[in-house]
């Protein structure tokens, strides 16, 4: 049964203002650490770099409607408000669980089927200067400038740079999946895919972790930006409990006034230990009649689903060159014949058969037939928009969500007719490296 429509904040009762200003640039590492939840961080491939917190304003949706519950109520709340343009722009930061009827269970606790965040003190880094902005949901404008006085002199002192410190260190680790239980999922999918019902199903794994010392999320992206520097960053972290981050190579969409930005990702391999190496398996990738496929499903897909909204234009395959992995890639454009928000193509879009698979309603049933933990955000989308509704979301994959001295990890695999399921075993193993290796094991 579907929930009712909900929204985390009376929107009709907000009234928005906010100030920015330039300060010095500081250690975003060192702001966040000087900070409780609700914090967010975000940096996509291309150079825009955000951390917030604190909660001007948060939104909530359940059920198959979460994403219209969202986008109605934000359009709510920045209605007539006195907001900064450009890069200092108020955003509301958040996502969604992969699963529109999930429940917020350990290890997801905190983490409804959607949450968005206004922060409170929002910090960005341009190519020229760090701009602070801070928000206010009362409307109190004498009030916001003493409070951007205060906290722009408390940024004044932070640190340029912050020492990243040791990893906390894995103590034990279990994949919540046997590998008995993988193939029998593996052989099921596929039979079901012979007999005709199912095309693709993504399944995927869950790593459980114990770890030596307390998590500090922070430091751990920042190993991860060291290695993954061509990889979008997050954190949304809406408690004290835990928070969910990542480096997923994959954006789900951008959206800048009518003209909107994807990609296909699918077909993985390893790196090669030396260039030859490392060129034959990316020729491997373009040569696999079995990825081809895999890739071609999720290209066709999202062209389909946004086809309805404007003139798509798929542009050539090529392979997308990671630390660890490389995969297809297939960059998608299209220009929007109406306004819309950003919301509007993730719903579309969300999932992908990157992450789910195809007919999407049966691999969605099979995925929960036969993976033995909650997805929660996992595979699912993160990122922000602003008040004229554009914004940016990536899949998120490659991804944990943690909390004092546990984490848990995801990885997943696209699985067609011809899977090997010890091989796809060995793949997802690959995926569940970055995270591991950046918590210290």
């Amino acid at each position: 049964m579907e929930s009712p429509r909900q929204a985390g904040i009376d929107p009709a009762e907000t009234t928005l203002v906010a100030e920015s200003r330039e300060v010095p640039d500081a250690s975003f590492r060192a702001f966040l650490a000087g900070r409780g939840a609700p914090r967010v961080h975000w940096a996509a491939p291309d150079g825009l770099e955000v951390v917030g917190a604190g909660e001007a304003a948060r939104l909530t949706g359940e059920g198959t409607e979460r994403f219209a519950t969202v986008r109605d109520a934000a359009e709510t709340t920045f209605a007539g408000a006195e907001t900064p343009d450009g890069a200092a722009r108020p955003r509301f930061f958040g996502g969604a669980a992969f699963h529109d009827d999930h429940e917020p269970a350990p290890p997801w606790e905190g983490f409804p089927p959607a949450t968005f965040v206004l922060p409170r003190v929002q910090l960005v880094r341009t190519d020229d200067a760090t701009l602070l902005t801070v928000v206010r949901a009362d409307g109190d404008g004498d009030a916001l400038a003493r409070d951007v006085e205060r906290i722009a002199d408390k940024i004044a002192e932070l640190p340029a740079m912050r020492p990243v410190g040791d990893p906390p260190g894995v103590v034990a680790s279990r994949r919540t999946t046997t590998e008995a239980e993988w193939a029998a999922g593996i052989e099921a999918a596929i039979e079901r895919i012979e007999a005709g019902d199912l095309r693709k199903v993504v399944l995927a794994v869950a790593l459980a972790v114990t770890l030596e010392e307390e998590v500090t999320i922070p430091d751990t992206l920042e190993r991860l930006r060291r290695s993954y520097p061509d990889c979008f960053r997050f954190l949304i972290q809406p408690t004290d409990e835990a928070g969910f981050f990542g480096v997923p190579p994959e954006r789900l969409v951008r959206l800048d006034g009518r003209h909107a930005r994807t990609e296909a990702l699918a077909g993985t391999v390893a790196r090669g230990e030396t260039p030859e190496e490392d060129a034959t398996l990316a020729d491997s990738l373009l040569e696999s009649e079995k990825l081809q496929h895999e890739q071609a499903l999720v290209a066709e897909a999202i062209e389909d689903h946004l086809s309805p909204m404007g003139e798509v234009t798929v542009a050539e395959q090529g392979v997308r060159k990671l630390a660890t992995v490389q995969h297809l890639h297939t960059p998608i454009e299209a220009d929007l014949h109406d306004d819309r928000h950003v919301l509007d193509l993730v719903e579309a879009l969300h999932p992908t058969p990157a992450v789910g698979g195809l007919p999407p309603a049966t691999a969605e049933r099979v995925i929960r037939e036969t993976e033995t933990f909650e997805r929660g955000w996992y595979a699912a989308p993160v990122g922000w928009f602003d008040a004229d509704g554009d914004g940016e979301f990536a899949v998120g994959i490659r991804s944990a969500v943690a909390g004092g001295r546990r984490a848990t990890l995801f990885a997943g695999n696209g699985i067609v007719a011809d899977s090997d399921p010890e091989a796809e075993w060995d793949e997802v193993g690959l995926k569940l490296e970055p995270i591991l290796a950046a918590l210290g094991e």
